[in-house]
């Protein structure tokens, strides 16, 4: 198939938005073509039809009434009509996927976003294999990761605008004392001690960042603290400030419309965060710290078929004393019975590695640098088939004349393992809200993106399974795919670990911290 335009047309013939896919035609050759369409329409009997399609010497002209108005595709005499017509389908689902009515005024309106819909389709004239759901997802070109830096961004502009009016309003009171001191005749010392503690909090003020360095700090009786506390203030402040952000980001996504499940998570995340600063304190303890972390990629037909499966692991190390710069590491693995091919860094010695599975540097003069994650150890593996997978997902979309009824149940297949923070997007119809009857775990609507965001906590043994099931009043299977999986854990498909940190000279054991983590760079079912 070829096709060299494709063009909302006016039941008048005006073309309202056309969009030309063979470079070597003119803008006359073109004009021509359009002008020619509803001339040859004319006493046509085939207009009443649902897909309808005219030809010349030269060209064929496939189209389909809408309303008030032609989708019409310019084709080459010999492509496939069949093919024409799917194409011609697509084409003609995408109008009211993006107008409101089929009205020219209105086509005018969104010429530009029906024109990149359009490219999405086809390519150079030939057709790409792309849905409607898909369409709609090229062309927002939305980021989650974008919009919640956004909105923690606005939360910290807010906060800190906060801070300053309560500066602001501490200076007027420090000058009204100032002012009833010297009316008062208030004594040499108590001046001088205003003029230290002023001094004093101005320092400290400056970690809090440069929205309120131009300001000088009030009047407390209090004593002074030193420069070390006032650091520790700021980092207590940054820490703190994750509620409000948080609280503040909830309640912009429900100003938006958006639905929050039953389940709230607000202790599950304070749990998740107080476990993260605690692995922090720890790490910070310790000279030696390790990073075990695989990422896996993973492609899954809706029919539980596995398309593709690579699982990419590295072992980095970071060294926060300079004594230890040069420490060999003893590794435990069982990489052979997984079929993982691992690598070493060229700086480190392979036949000390494979005699004794030992990294070890190749010469001292070249030792580790401080403060900086360095990969010792990578590793690559293929997944033979879907039953390796730890999660499996059952998606069953039933179309129906009232609407949709979807239901979605996970399997854990890999029950010695433990998944957290799981999250499950599915795509939804535009414009259109679910009606959940079942639902394991809690669940979000966010209606900005057209999707449902089902979320558990952990699974494990305990929960092994659980459903899904919700309904739409419209839409049909292809909009609720592709449905994307995230989760975490602490177990590793390749039988990983750190054994032992040793000096590299006496041998003399040293003291370390080793974090494993598997997350999902992406895990996708088609």
């Amino acid at each position: 198939m070829v096709l060299i335009a494709a063009s909302v047309m006016a039941k008048g013939g005006n073309a309202l938005v056309t969009r030309q896919y063979v470079a070597d035609m003119t803008r006359a050759r073109l004009e021509g073509l359009l002008d020619a369409f509803p001339k040859l329409l004319v006493g046509s009997e085939k207009t009443q039809r649902q897909h309808t399609f005219v030809e010349t010497d030269s060209v064929r002209y496939v189209y389909q009434p809408l309303d008030n108005v032609y989708m019409v595709l310019v084709t080459t005499k010999a492509s496939n009509i069949l093919e024409d017509l799917e194409t011609l389908r697509l084409f003609s689902r995408v109008i009211p996927e993006y107008c409101r009515s089929n009205e020219e005024t209105e086509i005018l309106d969104k010429a530009f976003d029906l024109i990149f819909a359009f490219d999405e389709i086809v390519v150079l004239g030939y057709r790409e294999s792309v849905n409607l759901a898909q369409v709609r997802t090229f062309t927002e070109m939305d980021s989650h990761e974008e919009r919640v830096f956004n909105q923690i961004q606005i939360a910290q502009q807010r906060a800190a605008t906060n801070m300053m009016n309560e500066k602001v309003k501490e200076i007027k009171k420090a000058e009204k004392l100032k002012k009833s001191l010297r009316h008062g005749g208030g004594s040499a010392s108590s001046a001088t001690a205003i003029s230290s503690s002023s001094s004093g909090l101005n320092m400290a003020s400056k970690d809090f960042g440069s929205t309120s360095s131009n300001y000088s700090a009030p009047v407390k009786p209090t004593p002074i603290q030193p420069m070390k506390s006032a650091a520790g203030g700021g980092k207590a402040l940054k820490l703190g400030s994750k509620s409000t952000t948080d609280d503040i980001f909830l309640q912009q996504l429900k100003s938006e419309g958006q639905i929050l499940g039953a389940d709230s998570s607000s202790k599950q995340q304070q749990l998740a965060g107080s476990t993260v600063l605690e692995d922090v304190t720890e790490q910070n303890t310790c000279p030696v710290q390790f990073k075990c972390v695989e990422k896996i990629t993973s492609v899954v037909t809706r029919d539980g078929a596995l398309d593709t499966c690579e699982i990419i692991g590295s072992v980095s190390l970071y060294v926060t004393d300079p004594k230890f710069n040069t420490v060999a590491i003893r590794v435990a693995h069982e990489a052979k019975e997984g079929g993982a091919q691992l690598q070493v860094h060229p700086n480190l010695d392979k036949k000390i590695w494979q005699a004794n599975s030992l990294l070890r540097l190749k010469s001292a003069e070249k030792p580790f640098p401080v403060n900086v994650d360095v990969g010792v150890l990578k590793w690559r593996l293929q997944l033979p088939d879907e039953e390796s997978l730890p999660l499996a997902l059952n998606c069953w979309p039933n179309e129906s004349q009232d609407g949709c009824v979807i239901n979605i149940e996970y399997t854990l297949q890999k029950e010695d393992w433990e998944l957290n923070n799981v999250t499950i997007t599915i795509p939804l119809p535009p414009a259109t809200v679910p009606i959940v009857s079942e639902c394991e775990g809690a669940y979000e609507y966010i209606k900005s993106k057209s999707m449902l965001v089902w979320t558990v906590a952990v699974i494990d043994t305990s929960n092994k399974t659980g459903v899904l099931e919700f309904s739409t009043p419209n839409g049909h299977a292809e909009h609720f795919f592709p449905v994307n999986v995230r989760f975490a854990s602490g177990n590793l498909f390749c039988k990983i670990a750190v054994e032992g940190v040793e000096t590299m000279s006496g041998g003399e054991p040293v003291e370390y911290h080793a974090e494993t983590k598997l997350v999902t760079e992406k895990y996708e079912i088609l």
